[in-house]
Order: C-alpha cells, then structure tokens, then sequence
C-alpha cells in the first residue's frame, strides 16, 4: 500500500533536510557521524480462525526497516537525527506503512535545550497504561496495548532550573490513529474508515497545540505535570453509513487536559501514580492508575531479580459502547480494572528478561494475558517473544471483539 499524502511529504521533507546536513556537516571539521538502526523480522500466529469476513484466518508476516542518521558538530552543542520506519505485512494493507519516527535538530545549551523537527515524547510511569502521554499518536497498526507512536512535528524549548525542567511545545500539524484495515486482525466488527474523519476545529490537521510540562525530582520522589491544548490524540468512533456500508467515522475533538505523574523509589518498593483530567465541550472526565513494583533481588542465591507488580486503573467515563455512542462523547477500555504482573531480570550478558501480566476487568467478565520475553544472542541479534490471551462474554466490552484474536508473535532483530 502507498504511502499516504501527509507521510510523503514528511519523507521529502526528511530527505532533503538530511541531504543539507550531509552538505554542512562536510563543511565542519568537528562534525561526528553515525549510522545505525535495525531490521526486524515478525512472524505472528493466530491460535483461532477470523471472527469477521474478509479477515484472514492465521499467519501474518511482516518485516520492519529503522535506521538511524545521527550528525554531531560544534562540540556536540549541536545533533542533528533522522530515523525513518517502514513496514511490510503480508496480509494488512494498513499495516504497511511508513513514517518519520524522529526528524530533529537539538541545540543544547547550559541551561536550556532548543529541539526543533519531528520527535517522540514519552511521559509515563505505569506498566499496564500511560495516560499522562499525551504528545505523540498512537500506531494503532503496529500492535493494539498503545505503546508504538508516530513521530509529531514539533518545537520544544527545554528549561533546566534548580526547581524543575520546564518544557515548552508548540505542536504544528495532526497525525491520525492508524487502524486495521478490513483483512486485519486485532479490530472490532465495524472498519475505521480510514478515509472517513472529522474535527472539532475548522482548522484540522493544521491546528496548532500547546502543551507545558514541569518535571523535578525531590529525595525518593520523580514528579511531573503538565497542561495540554489541542486536538484530543483519542478519536470517537461512531457507526455511521458509507457508500451503503456501515464502517466506523473518526471524529477528533478539542481538549484540555490536566496530567500528573509520581513515581517513588522507596528500597525495594516502587510506587506509581498517573493521574488526568481532561474537558472537551462534550464531557470531563478523570482518570488514573496506580500501583507498585516489588523487587527481591539475587532469588534462591542466583543473579535473578523478581519484581511483582500491581495496578489499578479507573476511569469516571465508563465503558465505550459502540452500539450507543452519543456524538462527542468518549469511553474507556479500562474503567474499573486491576492488574497483577511480574517481571524477570536474568541479570545476564544477553539481557534476557521476562514480563507476564494478567488483568481483569471488575465490572464486566473480560480478562486478558500477556507474556513478553527477550534475549539478546551474539553481538547484534535479539530474539522476543510476545503472547496475548483475551477473554470476554460481555457483548459491551472491547475485549469481547478481539475474543478470536490470540496470537503469539516471535520477533528477530538485527541491530547495524
């Protein structure tokens, strides 16, 4: 599938912005370069046939190409880095994609930071959900828990005082959510029609948002807020008519939101905390998750650690039923859950590590498993693992459209 409209500009773009800083960093005498990046190969297998026509039934194979330009000049006062990505799946034609991961020029100073181009911005503490990450798109096609983002065209003046970080982002230009298409896996009963969205604002994608961030850390504590203004990351998906086929319109809103997150380092015990509240002219709502991470280091006299997780999610909205949207308003995957996890640190020369997770929703009968594993094998190579289990009898749940879609998925990376 090609490449969509706003993508291909962003590619011009990041050619020829890397183009001129190969030709100024030849004029440098104190310019670094370095060249890296990876090249993954994924096979992921369904344990049950499609729930829905058109979906295939089983195999799906993909391939991933994530290389890295970084430039380095004026003493390292100044970088610049490009990392494009792109997928190819065999069976997605959404899920082939490309994008912009990181097209950025960083000028640090002594006390401030100037970051101007297309970054990811992460903040968050949690394990099982990062509510308070607000900057970036979700890549809904690379994989359904929320964690892989598109690159967001910004600028970002970074302030470094005795009492805190202050960021400061100004945010030019909207990416939507990516979704399966009609072939794929991982989607309810009704398509996103990608080709099918509306804004709140008349000015779209080209509306401009702000957001302010305050970080510090104080003894045993990582605080962080912010403040968000612009068009909400989450669209509302609403049935309606196309073409004579029911499929499912994206509609973005505006919001404000409030985010906090708190992380505290107490021994062996990690406590975490992330908190929004967001407003739109449709509805407010608060959210948050919380829990902790205990770690027994060295178990049964062996390098191994073992850290048990708990989390706690709630949110005031409720479950999202798509059979009763009411236009402007939004709902939530996890309303009233919990999460119990733990984690393996081999604590190895090849970095193994294991992650299993269980969550139940306590209004509905909806459970989920996940197990994620990783380990490194000669001097470029990483092998991962990742199981996913989704259990649901209750029609109203968003688990209960994935109920056929188990999967296990094995990874191979080759770092260059």
């Amino acid at each position: 599938m090609a490449l969509n409209k706003l993508n291909i500009s962003l590619l011009v773009k990041g050619v020829q912005l890397t183009l001129l800083a190969v030709l100024f960093s030849n004029t440098l005498s104190a310019t670094e370069f370095e060249f890296s990046g990876k090249l993954v190969i994924e096979q992921r297998q369904y344990f049950n046939e499609a729930q829905y026509s058109h979906q295939f039934d089983n195999g799906q194979s993909s391939a991933v190409i994530e290389p890295e330009f970084y430039w380095s000049f004026n003493d390292g006062v100044d970088s610049l880095t490009f990392k494009p990505f792109y997928r190819i799946d065999n069976q997605d034609d959404n899920r082939q994609h490309g994008d912009i991961r990181e097209l950025a020029y960083v000028h640090a100073a002594d006390e401030w930071e100037l970051r101007l181009g297309i970054r990811k911005e992460f903040w968050g503490v949690t394990e099982f959900q990062h509510l308070v990450d607000v900057i970036n798109q979700t890549d809904g096609v690379e994989d359904f828990d929320g964690e892989d983002k598109l690159g967001q065209q910004m600028i970002n003046l970074s302030l470094v005082k005795d009492w805190g970080i202050v960021d400061v982002f100004l945010l030019p230009g909207f990416r939507e959510r990516t979704y399966a298409g009609e072939q794929g896996r991982l989607r309810s009963s009704i398509v996103v029609d990608k080709d099918n969205v509306q804004y709140e604002s008349s000015a779209g994608q080209e509306h401009l948002d702000f957001a302010i961030r305050w970080a510090h850390s104080i003894g045993d504590f990582d605080l962080g807020t912010y403040w968000f203004h612009g068009t909400n990351r989450e669209a509302i998906l609403a049935p309606t008519l196309q073409r004579g086929e029911l499929v499912l319109q994206q509609y973005y809103n505006q919001m404000d939101q409030l985010g906090l997150d708190v992380q505290a380092t107490l021994g062996d015990w990690l406590w975490k905390v992330e908190a929004v509240y967001r407003h739109t002219s449709a509805e407010n709502y608060v959210a948050s998750q919380a829990g902790f991470e205990y770690s027994f280091i060295g178990i049964l006299d062996t390098n191994i650690d073992l850290g048990l997780l708990i989390e706690y999610a709630w949110d005031s909205r409720g479950v999202v039923d798509l059979t009763e949207v009411e236009f402007g308003k939004s709902g939530s995957t996890f309303q009233n859950d919990v999460f119990f996890g733990a984690r393996l640190a081999f604590n190895d020369m090849q970095s193994s590590e294991v992650l299993m997770g269980i969550g139940t929703d306590l209004d509905h009968s909806a459970h989920s498993f996940l197990l994620e594993g990783n380990r490194r094998f000669g001097d470029n190579f990483k092998a991962s693992i990742d199981i996913r289990l989704l259990q649901s009898s209750d029609s109203i749940e968003p688990a209960y459209a994935l109920r056929n879609d188990d999967h296990a998925q094995l990874s191979v990376e080759w770092y260059f």
